[in-house]
Parts: C-alpha cells; structure tokens; sequence
C-alpha cells in the first residue's frame, strides 16, 4: 500500500511539473533534472522512461529531506524596494545635516542657512545610504534563494548518485 501511495505521489509530482513548465510541450523536451540545473548520466543502461521516473522520486525524496520545494524558492518574488521602503535613512541623515549645519552655521554666524544646507546634504546622503542598504537586502535575499536550491540540488544528486546516475 505504501509503494502505491509513493508511486502515486511521484506520478503526481511529474505531472505537475509537466504542467507547470510545458514540458510536453517544447520541441527539444528538458527533464525535470536539467531544469533543476543537474545533469544526470545513467550508469547502468538506464532507459528514459526509468530515467524520468527516478528522477521523480528523487525530486519527492530531495524535497522531503530538505524542506525546499526549489520552483518554488525560484519564482518568489523579490523583496520590495522602492521610495516607500526604507529603514528612515534620509530622515535620519537630514537630522544630523541640520544639527551638524546649524553648529558650522553658528561659527560662521548664520544658522538658519547652515541648518538649511545641512539637513539637505544630511538627506542626499541618507538617500544614498538607503539605497545601498536595499541593495545589500535584495543581494542577500538573492544569495538566500541559491543556497536554498544549491541544498536541494545536493540531495537530488545524491539520491541520483545512489541510483546509478553521475551526476555533475
């Protein structure tokens, strides 16, 4: 009952792969393996059909083990960027402008214009700041998403290994 269950599970995932990517559909038809970026070379005279077929339980094995469905990983969205994200940089940068312009101001003798001229330049450079920092984020957001597939494909390719497969 269990092997059935199993078989039917790995039926399931093929055709919704087969589904979500057209791979039926393509004129040059890719496995479920090289779409995952894993190239497997069967060892033992393995035949397409098997070939696919243990691919299919070994993507439903590598997702068990791992936690990590990897087309899903792939297609989530990036995080948000744009002049509603921010962590209050150019506020910030604009307060310390102003409070740094207001004391050169006071030297100088005209701290309304040093207050000015400070809290412009304090913003330019909480702008920039801002900037970077949801770079860093969609950078390591990024790095994030290609660990979580580089771990999967790992398992994949070891399951692949153990039935026969070089994997590279």
């Amino acid at each position: 009952m269990e092997q059935e269950n199993s078989t039917l599970f790995v039926v399931a995932v093929i055709a919704l792969f087969v589904l979500a990517t057209g791979y039926g559909t393509a004129s040059a038809e890719q496995s479920l393996a090289s779409s995952l970026g894993v190239i497997p070379y069967p060892t033992r005279g393995q035949s397409p059909v098997q070939q696919q077929q243990d691919e299919g339980e070994c993507f439903a094995w590598a997702r068990q083990q791992t936690g990590i469905d990897p087309f899903a990983v792939a297609s989530a969205p990036p995080p948000p960027s744009g002049p509603a994200v921010g962590g209050g940089e150019r506020i910030r940068g604009a307060a310390r402008g102003a409070a740094g312009g207001a004391i050169i101001g006071s030297v100088a003798g005209d701290t309304s214009d040093g207050l000015t001229i400070g809290a412009a330049v304090g913003a330019l450079a909480g702008g920039r700041q801002a900037r970077q920092n949801r770079q860093a984020k969609a950078q390591q957001a990024e790095d994030a998403k290609t660990g979580a597939i580089q771990h999967f494909n790992k398992a994949f390719g070891a399951c692949l290994e153990g039935r026969g497969y070089v994997v590279k």
